[in-house]
Order: structure tokens, then C-alpha cells, then sequence
């Protein structure tokens, strides 16, 4: 590493220094040419578009488990469903059967049905 003045070819009036200026330049010892900047830049887009491909496949992974539970919400929804009405029809022949109600009724004695 080595550093220059940055000010080699300046004027008379330009030597007083005003705040917060650099006097100062940094100059690399290591000189790249446009081949190698071509391909450093090459390297990094490589990079960033694996990085982006990782995160996307991610994405998709996640995207493929929501779907297999929400499948599975809906499968068990359903069949929740199902036992429901099947309690709802089991218990309902029941209760009609023991309400008392039912108990106190008797059966009719004749029957007659209308005629036209």
C-alpha cells in the first residue's frame, strides 16, 4: 500500500487546505486489467444468482409443505364433518326413543284413512 498527495499539479491559491478535504489519495499496488475486472464481475452475478436460487428453492420447499397441510386441513375437516352428522344420527333415534315423551305414548286403537 502506498499513498501520493493528491494535490501533485495544483495552483498557488489552491495549497491552503479548507476542512474535511482529502489530502490524501490511497493507491493501489496491484494493477487489474479489463479481462480480470470482466471476469471478477462475471463471478460475483455467478454469486448473487446461486444465492437467489437458494433462497427461491426455499421458498418452493415451503410453499410445498403448506400445500401437503393444507390438504390434509381439508381431509380432516371433512371427515369432522362426516362424524358429526353420523353422531347427530345416531343419538338423535335414541333420544326421540327415551324422551319422556315418547314413553307416554300409546298405540292407536284403529286406523282409519280418509277416502275421496
Amino acid at each position: 500500500m502506498s499513498y501520493q498527495f493528491a494535490q501533485n499539479y495544483s495552483s498557488r491559491r489552491r495549497q491552503n487546505w479548507s476542512r474535511n478535504q482529502n489530502n490524501v489519495a490511497f493507491v493501489s499496488a496491484i494493477k487489474l486489467g479489463p479481462v480480470t475486472h470482466t471476469v471478477l464481475i462475471a463471478l460475483m452475478i455467478t454469486v448473487l444468482g446461486l444465492i437467489y436460487l437458494t433462497q427461491a428453492t426455499r421458498a418452493t420447499g415451503y410453499d410445498y409443505e403448506t400445500q401437503k397441510i393444507d390438504s390434509q386441513i381439508a381431509t380432516l375437516n371433512a371427515e369432522k364433518s362426516d362424524l358429526e352428522i353420523e353422531n347427530a344420527r345416531l343419538t338423535s333415534l335414541e333420544t326421540v326413543k327415551n324422551s319422556s315423551v315418547a314413553t307416554t305414548m300409546t298405540a292407536p286403537v284403529t286406523t282409519e284413512y280418509a277416502q275421496q
